[in-house]
């Protein structure tokens, strides 16, 4: 191969990469507080936007300050469907297995994931929940503790969200996501392009109603969708 075919090639694979990091930067809209991660945001809101066709309704948090984000859990999409429509970083509450998948450890470690022992000791990530409530942080979880698909038998949910309701007033952000192609997996969700849609519900203020009635409102709302 000659050498002007060579350079002509640098150049079009250069133009390339210049192009993906001008629209990627469009596309932004949350800050991470790192360059790096403003750029995967970007790319995140681009590949749910354009490869899924996401549609959505606007998710309300407030400028700062404390909130909860529940949603029900369809694929390994559903996180990344969540990020897309939210203005302000979510601090995800995951599976410490999940949270230590070889190559991603870092990643969740850097956009403030909270691991979950589901097994030995919960009570951990709900303390590390509060303390990121108390910060300001906005706290994202899916109460149904795994993959739930809309024909599965009725699944009474976990009680983290209502918890944290409860227990600092923060009024919950509820979600329910639909049309998510390869629905049940974590990895052919990803790659199978969809009509992916999130719908957001009224917010549930929490003052004034017991943990019952908030898991109550919650199930009505997760279990149908």
């Amino acid at each position: 191969m000659s050498d002007w075919l060579l350079a002509a090639l640098l150049l079009l694979a250069l133009f390339l990469v210049w192009r993906t990091i001008v629209v990627v930067q469009r596309y932004h809209r949350t800050d991470y507080g790192n360059r790096w991660l403003n750029w995967l945001e970007g790319l995140n809101r681009l590949f749910c936007l354009k490869f899924h066709r996401l549609e959505h309704d606007p998710l309300r948090l407030p400028a700062s300050g404390p909130a909860l984000v529940v949603a029900n859990h369809l694929s390994g999409l559903d996180a990344l469907l969540l990020i897309a429509i939210s203005n302000r970083p979510l601090r995800f509450m995951i599976a410490r297995e999940h949270y230590h998948w070889p190559g991603l450890t870092w990643l969740f470690r850097a956009i403030g994931c909270i691991p979950v022992d589901r097994r030995g000791r919960p009570e951990k990530a709900l303390r590390e929940a509060i303390t990121a409530l108390e910060q300001g942080d906005v706290v994202a979880l899916f109460p149904h503790g795994r993959i739930h698909l809309p024909d599965d038998p009725p699944r009474h949910l976990k009680g983290g969200a209502a918890r944290l309701a409860t227990l600092t007033g923060c009024v919950i952000h509820l979600a329910t996501i639909e049309g998510v192609v390869g629905a049940g997996h974590i990895l052919p969700a990803l790659v199978m392009r969809g009509h992916a849609r999130v719908r957001v519900h009224p917010p549930i203020d929490p003052a004034g109603k017991s943990h019952a009635e908030l898991m109550q409102r919650m199930e009505q709302l997760l279990n149908t969708a």
